[in-house]
């Protein structure tokens, strides 16, 4: 299962674990666990955390690979103006 490492305006990041999509609903971006074998998100999903979308900068999708072989995971640079 895949997670989401989503970085906030205020250059916080923050990671979902469990979540294997995400869409906008409103004026929410909400993360879903979708159905054993199922790639859509629909009425059998799971919601799994919401935020607000004016506040996200970024989403990142992390296989679970990634997650499990990546030791330098937790440290995240932070972000720079242009």
């Amino acid at each position: 299962m895949a997670s989401y490492q989503i970085t906030l305006k205020d250059r916080t990041t923050e990671q979902i674990d469990g979540a294997d999509a995400y869409q906008q609903e409103g004026q929410m971006t909400t993360f879903f666990c979708t159905a054993s074998g199922r790639n859509v998100v629909d009425t059998w999903s799971t919601r799994v955390a919401s935020f607000r979308t004016s506040e996200l900068v970024a989403i990142r999708r992390i296989a679970s690979s990634e997650v499990d072989s990546d030791s330098t995971f937790g440290l995240v640079a932070p972000l720079r103006t242009a």
